[in-house]
């Protein structure tokens, strides 16, 4: 028994584990979230899939059979013991009981047991008489029940255990062991998959997941199997005519169903049916569960544009989601993977801080979230495409783009977000818009800042603006010329780095103001050079140009942490969407109610039927008879006390004295 509820105990820890822990989720999440060490310490137990490890199942098996047996050896002996009613008890034992009465009586001893067993009757006890020569022994017992819930509850034990056995992978395994099935590594069509990748249809139990886009048709679940995957046939296609998604005012999704055609494919019968949360579908012993939405394939058009160099001249890409594709190699050696698209970005945008006086302070501008609300102010900011950039050497990182400028400082801006992994928070380079709504003109800047002839020539109109002819202002067109170097190269980092410690603070003050002027001299000859109209020298056009350069310096001084050499803006997207089912056998379902019900009944008998049995012994007396009596059960609480206390005073009553 003690075993038996430390296993238990084990079990419910185990439990609780997968409870809080997301299960069969990729190895890479995991190592993302715990580290590279704690994951190999945590992988030998495999608690990512603990309802489903070989430790698990085995505790489970051995749960099972140690309390299969333990309710066929103790089974008989409780029924048996509700059977009797202890009849033999001898008479004299009696007065070793705690609860018992004397009594004298008048009655003969044949007239007090008739007496004494319509007493008994009335009060709900069953009884027996044993004749010993001149006495009588009246047992009688009521409450016999209560073993059935000692019964009840450890066959729950077991009919539940069994039904979780049952509704776990071991079906699965048991093909994969037997039958030499092999779990699919790569990528590859359905129709090419070989028969060591397909399960059994009849399969008794299985839990798969299946992903349909908009418009197409599947008759198969898929399986995850360590690092590959299992393909489950069922007897049965379904079509999703249509995904219907709807969001509360934060964004998040309030409700989501899918229309499906059902087509047997054995009769060829067909049907339509509504899918959503907490409404499965349920055909031929499978049901169907809205398990959550995805992307089916969206189509996506973008501009991808160049950080470095002089070329400010953007290239049209189209992409898949859920593809990869390779860069051009004027973009460098890199694969993109478009990972996801988001039409619908609510966002809290609540009043704006002031734009920061300190420049200095704030060249940060790449880290950070991509909105720091103020207020409940929800504003949904349009789409944003999410992809993966993966270089020659492998190394990957993640960023996400929105499609529109969002409001933020008071200006338009465009995020550029980033991460390493996906355990970490996007960081965020912030790209003013132009005056037309697009990152054109900051795009241009940043070329022309690449460009070693413009950067000579920004420099110039700086020294000639700000130091006399001759030997001061070529000292001050040398001082600007190598900021703008050193600043296209490394941003403020860069001269920081170059400087004494201490004389940072004082050379970047310096050097921050000769920057910002140098660029706005910058963006004047690259203004000029694509046909742009002149900077404006008053009025609001004025305050607009002078608060977009600020913002831009902030983005320069950024770029040189970013960690692509090209980001790329959705111009246009063909959203398909794709609905996410979950489809299980689950056999082991109807198993575990029973056994949930069976342990319902055996608490309930345990707890409050109490097994009471009372015995009177009768014997000749001169007066008539004399009687013992005693009642004992399994619990003595009070209203055990009180039950007794109505025995011994109805018996005294009947007797007519006590000793």
């Amino acid at each position: 028994m003690r075993f038996a509820i430390s296993l238990l105990m084990f079990i419910c820890i185990a439990s609780l584990i997968g409870t809080v822990l997301p299960q069969n989720q990729a190895a890479n999440a995991y190592i993302d979230q715990f580290g590279p060490f704690w994951f190999a310490v945590f992988d030998p137990f495999s608690i990512w899939h603990i309802y489903n490890s070989p430790w698990f199942l085995l505790i489970m098996a051995f749960l099972v059979v140690s309390t299969t047996l333990c309710v066929i050896r103790n089974t008989p002996k409780m029924l048996r013991d509700m059977r009797t009613f202890r009849e033999y008890v001898r008479g004299s034992s009696l007065k070793a009981f705690h609860h018992k009465v004397d009594v004298d009586s008048a009655l003969s001893p044949d007239q007090a047991v008739d007496q004494i067993g319509a007493l008994l009757r009335r009060q709900g006890f069953r009884y027996r008489v044993r004749v010993d020569g001149d006495s009588r022994m009246v047992a009688a017992k009521k409450g016999a029940a209560n073993r059935l819930g000692y019964i009840f509850a450890h066959v729950a034990i077991v009919v539940i255990c069994l039904g979780g056995l049952l509704d776990s992978e071991l079906p699965v395994r048991l093909q994969t062991w037997l039958f030499d099935k092999q779990p699919i590594m790569g990528n590859m069509l359905i129709s090419e998959v070989p028969e060591s990748g397909r399960l059994s249809a009849h399969n008794p139990s299985f839990r798969a997941n299946m992903l349909l886009p908009d418009g197409q048709q599947s008759s198969v679940g898929i399986i995850a199997a360590g690092q590959g995957v299992l393909l489950q046939p069922l007897p049965f296609s379904l079509r999703l005519k249509k995904f219907y998604v709807e969001y509360y005012d934060t964004g998040m999704p309030s409700d989501f169903r899918s229309d499906v055609v059902v087509t047997d494919l054995a009769t060829g019968h067909a049907f339509e049916q509504t899918i959503q949360v907490n409404e499965p579908l349920h055909y031929k012993g499978i049901t169907v569960y809205q398990s959550s939405f995805d992307d089916g394939g969206s189509g996506l058009a973008l501009k991808a544009w160049p950080l470095s160099g002089a070329s400010a001249q953007p290239l049209d890409l189209s992409g898949t989601v859920g593809r990869e594709e390779k860069l051009p190699a004027s973009l460098g050696n890199l694969t993109v993977d478009y990972t996801g698209l988001r039409v619908i970005n609510v966002e809290n945008l609540g009043d704006p801080d002031p734009q920061p006086a300190n420049l200095v302070r704030d060249v940060a501008a790449v880290t950070g979230s991509a909105v720091r609300p103020r207020s409940d102010n929800l504003h949904n900011v349009g789409p944003s495409v999410q992809y993966r950039l993966v270089g020659a050497d492998g190394q990957a990182h993640e960023f996400t783009q929105y499609m529109l400028p969002i409001q933020l400082d008071g200006f338009p801006m465009f995020l550029l977000g980033m991460r390493n992994t996906p355990a970490e928070a996007y960081r965020y380079l912030r790209i003013p818009a132009d005056d037309q709504g697009t990152i054109e003109e900051f795009m241009q800047l940043r070329a022309a800042l690449a460009d070693p002839a413009l950067r000579e020539q920004a420099a110039r109109r700086f020294a000639e603006l700000n130091a006399p002819a001759g030997e001061q202002r070529d000292l001050m067109f040398q001082a600007a010329q190598g900021a703008l170097r050193t600043f296209a190269q490394r941003g403020f980092n860069g001269i920081l780095d170059a400087a004494p410690v201490d004389q940072r603070e004082k050379i970047l003050n310096f050097a921050v103001p000769m920057i910002q002027i140098s660029l706005h001299e910058l963006r004047a000859l690259m203004r000029a050079e694509h046909g742009l109209p002149a900077l404006a020298e008053t009025g609001p056009q004025a305050e607009r140009d002078a608060q977009w350069l600020r913002l831009s310096v902030l983005a320069l001084a950024s770029l040189p942490d970013y960690p692509a050499p090209v980001a790329l803006q959705l111009t246009r997207f063909d959203q398909v969407q794709a609905s996410v089912f979950q489809v299980a056998r689950s056999p082991g379902k109807t198993t575990v109610y029973i056994g949930c019900l069976l342990l319902v009944l055996g608490v309930f008998s345990m707890f409050y039927i109490r097994e009471r049995r009372v015995w009177v012994w009768v014997r000749p007396s001169a007066d008539g008879s004399s009687w013992l009596a005693a009642m004992t059960t399994q619990r003595r609480n009070l209203d055990f006390i009180h039950e007794f206390q109505r025995l011994r005073a109805a018996l005294l009553h009947l007797g007519g004295s006590n000793k």
